[in-house]
């Protein structure tokens, strides 16, 4: 891999298999210490494989010419000194069009365009869901949390101010058939309020409404309405 080639920037081809074996080895080792990258890998792997599902009708011209000016437009990291903990953490989530455009261009180059579909009303989602990623991120006292559960790793930014977090699982073991992982907000006085679900064990969730404590269970693959308390896979104690 070449010296001038920033480590942060394989991200996108990592996730893609699109690296050499030394760049492979290379952003093996850089991820074992990197949160962001973490994330972004998850990110672009949900993403492409969400686009090979094949559907009967064809996506209109422009949404395509949409999705490759989002390409071309994308600004790119340079290389250069190495990026703080903080802002790493933020472009990784604030790239995340770029990663879906990625992923997108993949698609088209390889199958055919014409085979797939994004539907308007999912793009549109996305760019709501990741403008309140973006003001979580962008918020003056967003703080960056970590915790190893399940084989992997859980990593959470949250705000006080705005009662708004983004939560990313990563690598964590995948849930027995017929189960999935679920996140709570808890609160001593109130209970539990479950935030998501997931049954591969990755995945991004925006969440608002934040409480003193976050937890992940294991519960039915369609949720429960209270945490199974023997199944407690672990919890964070939010610094609010």
């Amino acid at each position: 891999m070449p010296e001038t080639v920033d480590i942060h920037a394989l991200a996108g081809a990592y996730a893609l298999d699109a690296v050499d074996d030394i760049e492979r080895a290379a952003f093996d080792r850089h991820l074992r210490g990197c949160a962001s990258c973490a994330a972004e890998v998850v990110e672009l792997r949900e993403t492409a494989a969400w686009l090979t599902h094949p559907v009967a009708e064809t996506p209109p011209p422009r949404l395509r010419d949409n999705v490759l000016a989002q390409i071309a437009v994308t600004p790119q990291a340079r290389p250069g000194a190495a990026p703080t903990s903080r802002s790493r953490a933020t472009a990784g989530f604030v790239r995340r069009w770029a990663v879906a455009s990625v992923a997108a261009a993949v698609v088209a180059t390889g199958v055919g365009f014409g085979t797939w579909a994004l539907s308007q009303q999912r793009v549109s989602d996305m760019r709501v869901q990741n403008a309140q990623v973006d003001a979580v991120l962008a918020a003056a006292d967003a703080r960056l949390i970590t915790k190893e559960m399940a084989g992997g790793r859980v990593t959470m930014v949250l705000s006080p101010s705005r009662n708004a977090a983004v939560a990313v699982l990563e690598d964590m073991r995948k849930p027995d058939d017929g189960k999935a992982y679920q996140l709570w907000m808890i609160n001593s006085s109130s209970g539990a309020k479950p935030v998501g679900l997931s049954s591969l064990g990755s995945g991004r969730f925006y969440i608002d409404k934040l409480e003193p404590q976050f937890g992940i269970t294991v519960e039915p693959e369609r949720g429960s309405d209270t945490p199974t308390m023997t199944a407690i896979v672990g919890t964070l104690d939010l610094p609010l």
